[in-house]
């Protein structure tokens, strides 16, 4: 048997996503069939539609999904029909760091996310043609009506949360909260830098905040996000269009730099500069994608200092302990993510696409 949905679909050297009727296998033992109430767009998403990351096309990408359980196959446990869930990556779950706590360093990170494919090299989705349509993108392909998912990326949560603000959850969110909390471990009273005003930098920004930070300093060259940034609680904006970030953050902080740094934009010059406006003993995190063969550049003498460079993925922790942190926070009322977030129609992403490259959209999440 099969299902009849609706599906955003990349196909190689089509300038935009096409919103088609796709059949949609029965879960395997392993999956669960799930009913997607809203999903995030995110840059990776674009990124692989444009086919600068290892994934085939045509192809349903999305990665941060939110829905309902709808079935689950005979070998999966933990999971029953009606739960709600929020999805992130998978992982192989049998390799030192995925036994660490840390699968979004597992060695089959690539295969099992980007690929798009099962473990067998089977895709569960036909077009109105009968040609295969690849997904189990990260493991779910959220951008769609429903969708085939592997238990070990979902996370069970309340059922009375309202999933379309809490969908970017599984990726953009952990990733800028998760460099905050996990790798860096922002202490109370320090100063932080973040360079890049999206939804990786605000979520570090709302971490920043919620881990004490007494003066966060936000970099980015949208005047309508910096003006957002003071709102989620940045102490000090810098509009870099205006003023060079390096010799401001140097006169904000009276020329010792900043204790923390986190770069969000995936430009190689940003990264750098993340670097060289840390204090003595600073840490910077670098977040941000860039092509294969980018190279930072840092001052060794300066990196005596004490300083330390680290990238960070995914949050720096297993999504099945930092998302119900994060939800702890949002229920309280101290990580107020759907400041950013503005809803699309599926039919629309399109749309969505534009204004996210425009600056005029923060996240955009996606609803059926």
């Amino acid at each position: 048997m099969s299902l009849m949905i609706t599906a955003s679909v990349a196909r190689e050297n089509a300038a935009e996503f096409s919103v088609e009727r796709l059949e949609l296998q029965d879960p395997r033992p392993e999956e669960m069939l799930v009913r997607y109430i809203a999903s995030g767009l995110c840059h990776t998403d674009l990124e692989a539609a444009r086919g600068t990351v290892p994934t085939p096309r045509p192809v349903v990408l999305g990665h941060e999904g939110a829905g309902e359980v709808v079935a689950v196959g005979s070998a999966v446990t933990g999971f029953r029909p009606g739960d709600r869930v929020l999805l992130s990556l998978d992982s192989c779950g049998l390799c030192g760091n995925c036994l660490a706590g840390q699968p979004a360093y597992c060695v089959r990170h690539i295969p099992l996310n980007f690929h798009a494919v099962r473990s067998d090299g089977s895709v569960g989705l036909r077009d109105a043609d009968g040609a295969a349509v690849h997904d189990h993108f990260f493991e779910q392909s959220s951008h769609a009506t429903y969708g085939l998912v592997h238990p070990r990326g979902a996370v069970k949560v309340d059922p009375d949360l309202p999933l379309e603000v809490l969908a970017p959850m599984g990726c953009g969110v952990i990733t800028g909260a998760g460099a905050v909390l996990n790798s860096l471990r922002v202490r109370a009273g320090s100063t932080v830098a973040i360079f890049g005003a999206g939804a990786v930098g605000l979520s570090a920004l709302m971490a920043a905040e919620v881990a004490g930070a007494a003066r966060i300093i936000v970099v980015d060259r949208n005047v309508e996000r910096l003006g957002l940034a003071t709102d989620l609680g940045a102490t000090d904006t810098i509009d870099a269009d205006v003023e060079d970030p390096a010799a401001a953050i140097r006169e904000l902080t009276r020329g010792r730099g900043v204790d923390f740094a986190v770069e969000s934009t995936g430009v190689v010059q940003v990264m750098n500069t993340a670097v060289e406006v840390l204090a003595p003993l600073g840490s910077a995190a670098i977040l941000g994608v860039t092509a294969p063969d980018a190279a930072m550049r840092a001052n060794v003498f300066e990196l005596l200092k004490g300083r330390t460079v680290t990238g960070s993925v995914m949050g720096h922790q297993a999504p099945a302990v930092l998302i119900p942190r994060l939800l702890n926070l949002f229920q309280a009322g101290r990580f107020p993510i759907g400041r950013m977030v503005r809803t699309y129609p599926l039919e629309q992403i399109n749309s969505a696409v534009a204004d996210v490259r425009a600056g005029t959209t923060v996240k955009a999440v996606l609803t059926p």
